[in-house]
């Protein structure tokens, strides 16, 4: 059965008349008047609250219980609206109601962030949000914006990631003034910015992921800027590898454990970008992808030498004089200028690696050339008698 009474009553009275300047001369209250006034809107705020839930709590239908929390939220909106648009009079400027119009303004502002967390499900998020209610949240949320900005991260990499943040909702917050905001963006900052303060309090990190990063990836912060960042990041652990496969080894591993994280399908920072786990898995793909041919055309270089080797091995021509025999032959080929080159090492390196013997199929050109200054008489004996079968075959030619 709902309830009849009207829950935000003294609320209503209080800034439709009490501190309507066009309707009440607000400087004829006193000081006792405006204490009681202070001390009532603290207690007024817990009671709403209280009547909210029991009467949440009363209703069995979704649609119910849709209808009564739209009717808080905007009503507390229209209360927000024209609390803000009277403090903008002369007649509120003194400090002792000043004071008093904050307080109310706060607690419209708690009673609305109340509505909002509790009861997200029931609320149309896609509405556009009033300009009070923008100006009111926005200062609430620069105010602790700047409470977060003093506290200091112990991992020097968290810091950079928070001052990123920072910046980039500063800069959102600020210039979001006059744009379309939605109430589903300024519940989003919101949810950001306690989940940000919860991980300043903490402050604990073991691994890459378990630091700001796996905050921003669950609360889908899909910043450009801290995305080029995360990348970056990464990209500085792999290249500090020593080789391909161990650079693989470890992009796989970033990949694997991104890939148990979790991140918000609903609420988005920039919602005309795309989920930032969307967008990071793509990239680790693609990374993947890239490595994988990268490797590939490594190992066929490889087998490229090793073939191309043992193809050289296969193709020397053996001959049946010794190293000692054939140097011989190839000093005395140079020196008669029958084999011209530029000096007789480039003739034994060019010939040299072509040759083979019956016992030894690698000749070392070097030692080759080496041993044809030092040559034994039995050398030169055979070198002579092999020259002299070739000449008696041209002979018969």
């Amino acid at each position: 059965m709902m309830i009849s009474m009207y829950p935000l009553e003294w609320l209503d009275s209080l800034i439709l008349y009490t501190f309507n300047p066009k309707k009440t001369n607000v400087k004829m209250l006193s000081k006792s008047e405006l204490f009681l006034i202070s001390e009532n809107v603290l207690k007024e705020s817990q009671k709403v609250q209280i009547q909210l839930k029991k009467e949440v709590f009363s209703l069995h239908k979704k649609r119910h219980i849709r209808l009564l929390v739209r009717k808080y939220h905007s009503t507390l909106i229209f209360l927000l609206d024209n609390i803000v648009e009277n403090q903008q009079d002369e007649m509120l400027k003194s400090s002792a109601v000043l004071k008093i119009v904050d307080l109310i303004i706060n607690s419209l502002d708690e009673l609305l962030s109340f509505v909002e967390n509790r009861y997200s499900n029931y609320l149309s998020l896609d509405e556009r949000a009033p300009v009070t209610y923008l100006i009111v949240s926005r200062k609430e949320l620069l105010l602790r914006l700047e409470r977060l900005k003093k506290r200091k991260i112990s991992d020097s990499s968290d810091q950079k990631v928070m001052e990123i943040i920072i910046d980039v909702l500063s800069e959102t917050i600020q210039s979001g003034m006059g744009h379309k905001i939605t109430y589903r963006q300024i519940f989003y900052q919101k949810e950001l910015l306690k989940s940000l303060e919860i991980f300043a309090e903490t402050n604990e990190r073991s691994n890459f992921y378990s630091g700001l990063h796996e905050v921003l990836i669950a609360q889908n912060f899909n910043c450009h800027k801290y995305i080029n960042h995360f990348i970056d990041q990464i990209s500085i652990e792999l290249n500090s590898q020593d080789n391909l496969k161990s650079k693989m080894s470890e992009l796989l591993f970033y990949y694997k454990e991104f890939s148990q994280l979790l991140s918000n399908e609903k609420g988005t920072f920039d919602p005309s970008q795309q989920n930032i786990k969307y967008v990071l898995e793509n990239w680790f793909k693609h990374e993947i992808a890239y490595l994988e041919r990268k490797i590939e055309l490594s190992l066929e270089t490889d087998d490229m030498i090793i073939s191309s080797f043992q193809m050289n091995k296969q193709n020397k021509i053996e001959c049946i004089l010794s190293t000692d025999q054939m140097a011989l032959i190839l000093r005395a080929g140079d020196e008669s200028r029958i084999l011209k080159a530029k000096s007789m090492s480039h003739v034994f390196k060019t010939i040299v690696p072509h040759l083979a013997t019956s016992q030894k199929k690698d000749l070392s050109y070097n030692a080759m050339r080496s041993k044809s200054y030092v040559a034994e008489e039995r050398d030169k004996e055979i070198a002579i008698k092999t020259l002299e079968r070739i000449i008696k075959h041209i002979k018969e030619y």
